[in-house]
């Protein structure tokens, strides 16, 4: 019953985005963004739910769950079912966070949040985005929402910090890619040891128009810039980010491998993908 009654949720949610001219863009030349992967135990409290490339997080506390992004709209039953091969339900999640206001992390959003009930916490500069599915993105060109619209129940800030149960996360303002991206750092722990974990969401540059040609986002180069340098004096023990190939999960963790926390602490990795998005960047302010 409550399989169907989810069902017939997630159909309303998609009626309502068709009536309002919601069209998500083809991911043909990203099967990867759809395609199952099984969910696991990263460390601690923390867990993978999303699929073999659009990250997906679940928190679990002594008083309900945190999700962090819902991939594409037709995710949100491979996050159910994932979540509930992980010994835990969906309706339990209590608060909704992303990492970014693009349709490959929002797509599901409105259809989980009317699901559970749960609130939806952003940041400040995605906010516009999620009312309208993308349309004030800067990387729109039309009138055409790219998610189902979704209301934000509470704004976040830089440093703003986020509490349920025995958990708490701090939000980073991490601008460029959108004008809301974020990342998140938080402590989880097992019977070994506690362990500093560092959700990224990378600067990577998804426009090919010099950032004096985007009045949308007067202050893109100055976001990015900040950012990136933010991003280079983080420490952690543990990192992750809004794609699964960023952090080279598929290598890290092979399907069916064993709880191992280690596997995600390669620090170099993370350090060496900044300063790789730092030339792409230096490259495009340059104009060369």
């Amino acid at each position: 019953m409550k399989n169907v009654l989810f069902l017939l949720c997630l159909l309303c949610t998609n009626r309502l985005a068709w009536a309002q001219n919601v069209v998500e863009p083809s991911t043909e030349k990203h099967p990867e963004y759809s395609k199952p992967f099984p969910p696991f135990r990263i460390a601690g409290n923390l867990y993978y739910v999303g699929t073999y490339d659009l990250a997906c997080y679940l928190i679990v506390t002594s008083d309900g769950n945190i999700l962090i992004n819902t991939g594409l709209a037709a995710s949100a039953a491979i996050i159910k079912k994932n979540i509930e091969t992980l010994g835990f339900t969906l309706s339990d999640t209590k608060i909704l966070l992303n990492t970014q206001a693009h349709y490959d992390h929002m797509g599901a959003m409105a259809a989980i949040k009317k699901i559970t009930g749960a609130k939806l916490i952003m940041d400040e500069g995605d906010v516009a985005a999620a009312a309208d599915g993308g349309r004030s993105d800067y990387t729109s060109k039309g009138d055409v929402s790219f998610y189902a619209p979704v209301k934000v129940d509470r704004v976040l800030h830089n440093g703003d910090t986020v509490r349920l149960g025995d958990m708490q996360l701090t939000m980073l303002h991490h601008p460029g890619h959108t004008k809301g991206s974020c990342s998140y750092l938080f402590e989880v722990s097992d019977s070994m040891r506690k362990y500093r974990v560092l959700i990224a969401n990378l600067p990577t540059i998804v426009t090919d128009e010099d950032f004096s040609a985007i009045p949308a986002y007067p202050n893109i180069a100055k976001d990015y810039a900040y950012t990136l340098n933010a991003m280079k004096h983080l420490t952690f023990d543990i990192w992750l980010a809004s794609h699964a190939n960023q952090f080279d999960l598929i290598k890290k963790h092979p399907a069916g491998s064993a709880y191992n926390p280690a596997a995600f602490m390669d620090k170099k990795a993370y350090y060496d993908e900044i300063a790789d998005l730092q030339k792409e960047f230096d490259k495009k302010i340059s104009g060369k």
